[in-house]
């Protein structure tokens, strides 16, 4: 028997971990002001795609079933990156005695905590949109990248939920702090560098956000900018420049990382391009007459809409002032992060392969920024009452 099989006995507990996340679903839907049939009929979709990435790793391999696999050994220790995967794997697989499935499973519950906080951010900032608009924001949640890549066992799951609870909570973040710093904490076990951009962010976001009093911008900004110091550092000796680098050290590793990951059917020669062309690379290739196989269709198909996207909301930006039920979103935190991180990725990842699951650490607040500038508002709705999509209260 393979290490990544399982026995009837983990069978039965794959199946229980799979009820127990279909019952947490419809306890979350109230948080997440998710109708039960929305919750629901996300949760199934991304275990579907769970099984779908399964099965792709048994026929082709991949990272999911190498942190299992080294789950299994007796010597494992904490560390932030892939290390922190490989023990909370462990933890799973050793300590709960689940297989390669379980353990996929409860990654997977991660990765749909992400997707239905996006879901939920996404209905809040459409529900005084024409139909068109929330059928378009429907779609983009239900888009086969989005599950596919957030459902498997690794990095991407945990850090696609870090990123939804850091995007639900932007949006009254008086009242959800703590789960920013829920979502902060987990992106430092996966993706150190990517946990400093977020504190980054938040500080930044209070140092020009408008309608904050001057003490609170200076205490929330201080807290934020003393866990950034912390952070940053530890993020740059994750990615390997060094806690004491400096500028042009850090350039020598941007440097050097384009030149990575040159193998394989989906690597690009970012070296000579510029920072804007390295940014549209990173985020909407491959294009649909670069499409060569089904697999790269599909992308092609996301990375279209994700363009559409693009364009019309950065038009709507430069045609129409911001309505005032956005005043409640801390806005500046969302633009800050999202501008930054797709830099930075853009500037670092010569493999589309890689940017395909790496962009949904900041894209779907992108995504979010964008369409709530599309369209027509209608009557202003206060979001807690808001129908579509979501629960009555």
């Amino acid at each position: 028997m393979s290490d990544l099989d399982s026995t009837p006995l983990q069978l039965v507990l794959a199946f229980l971990i799979f009820i127990a996340g279909l019952v947490a679903a419809v306890i979350l839907r109230g948080y997440f002001r998710a109708s039960l049939s929305r919750s629901v009929s996300l949760y199934l979709w991304h275990s579907l795609f769970c099984v779908i990435y399964l099965a792709y790793v048994l026929s082709y391999g991949g990272d999911a079933s190498g942190y299992f696999r080294m789950s299994l050994r007796p010597d494992i220790d904490f560390k932030f990156g892939t290390y922190g995967v490989r023990f909370v794997v462990s933890f799973l697989s050793q300590g709960m005695g689940l297989s390669f499935l379980g353990c996929s499973l409860v990654f997977q519950f991660f990765g749909f905590i992400g997707l239905l906080a996006f879901d939920g951010a996404l209905r809040e900032v459409t529900c005084d949109k024409s139909r068109n608009i929330r059928l378009l924001a429907t779609l983009i949640v239900f888009l086969p990248s989005v599950s596919f890549w957030s459902s498997g066992l690794g990095k991407d799951s945990l850090s696609f939920c870090a990123m939804g609870l850091a995007l639900w909570a932007a949006l009254r973040l008086k009242r959800r702090w703590w789960l920013l710093a829920v979502a902060v904490l987990l992106m430092l076990l996966v993706r150190p560098h990517i946990a400093g951009l977020l504190v980054l962010g938040l500080a930044g976001s209070f140092a020009f956000q408008r309608g904050i009093p001057m003490p609170q911008r200076v205490v929330l900004g201080g807290i934020a900018l003393a866990a950034a110091v912390f952070l940053v550092p530890l993020g740059l000796n994750y990615a390997g420049v060094g806690e004491d680098a400096g500028a042009e050290d850090v350039m020598q590793y941007i440097e050097g990382r384009q030149g990575h990951n040159l193998k394989g059917g989906g690597a690009v020669d970012i070296s000579s391009m510029s920072p804007p062309v390295q940014m549209f690379t990173y985020l909407f290739r491959p294009t649909l007459i670069e499409a060569r196989n089904l697999f790269s269709l599909a992308a092609a198909l996301d990375n279209t809409i994700l363009l559409f996207l693009f364009i019309a909301g950065g038009w709507a930006i430069l045609k129409n002032p911001l309505p005032p039920h956005f005043q409640p979103h801390n806005r500046m935190f969302l633009w800050i992060y999202s501008f930054c991180a797709w830099l930075i990725l853009a500037m670092t990842t010569a493999n589309l392969g890689i940017a395909l699951r790496q962009k949904w650490m900041f894209a779907p607040m992108l995504i979010f920024l964008l369409i709530s500038v599309i369209g027509r508002s209608r009557l202003p709705v206060e979001p807690e009452q808001a129908s579509l999509g979501g629960s009555k209260r």
